[in-house]
């Protein structure tokens, strides 16, 4: 069964470098080339990799990986972008001697495709009707035009890029 069928059935300029101001330091440093898209290709979940943040077993979840990818190798895996998010916003108590810089890739996997997408660029779902193993949970797609029509079907709310998920977006989710 696939968490799918399971769980579910510009701004201008000035703006935009004002909004980048109020980031937290760990998404601002993500996106200022901490990490570039390409380093490190993703990883396949083992059956014993546990998402960091609520300790399930991510590769029962296949269809909701997201990951961290270090620029050592290592990594970390979640089971829904929400929980990634909520590691990066607080990478100090999920990961006490990393840093941002640490990261060379953030994964998601495309709500529609199936396949390991860059992070940064994705495009995410806000209050749809679909749940993900965790519940409410913010969905991935590579393609804006793609999560506009998902929303249109799935009563999203909110359509988000990367640097616009917040800690009071996620507390939302919960």
């Amino acid at each position: 069964m696939t968490g799918h069928t399971a769980l579910c059935c510009h701004p201008g300029r000035r703006q935009a470098l004002f909004s980048l101001s109020l980031l937290p330091p760990v998404l601002l440093a993500l996106l200022a080339g901490a990490g570039e898209a390409g380093e490190a290709g993703p990883i396949k979940p083992k059956p014993t990799d546990k998402c960091p943040v609520c300790g399930m077993f991510v590769a029962k979840y296949p269809d909701w990986v997201t990951q961290a990818v270090y620029r050592d190798g290592s990594y970390a895996v979640f089971d829904g972008a929400k929980d990634m998010f909520k590691y990066l916003l607080n990478l100090r108590a999920y990961a006490p001697s990393r840093q941002p810089s640490d990261i060379g890739t953030l994964y998601v996997t495309d709500y529609y495709s199936l396949t390991p997408t860059d992070g940064k660029p994705a495009w995410y779902v806000v209050g749809s009707d679909v749940l993900g193993p965790m519940g409410r949970e913010l969905i991935p797609f590579a393609a804006e035009q793609e999560a506009r029509q998902f929303m249109a079907d799935h009563k999203g709310k909110r359509l988000l890029r990367f640097a616009e998920v917040t800690a009071d977006v996620l507390k939302g989710l919960d």
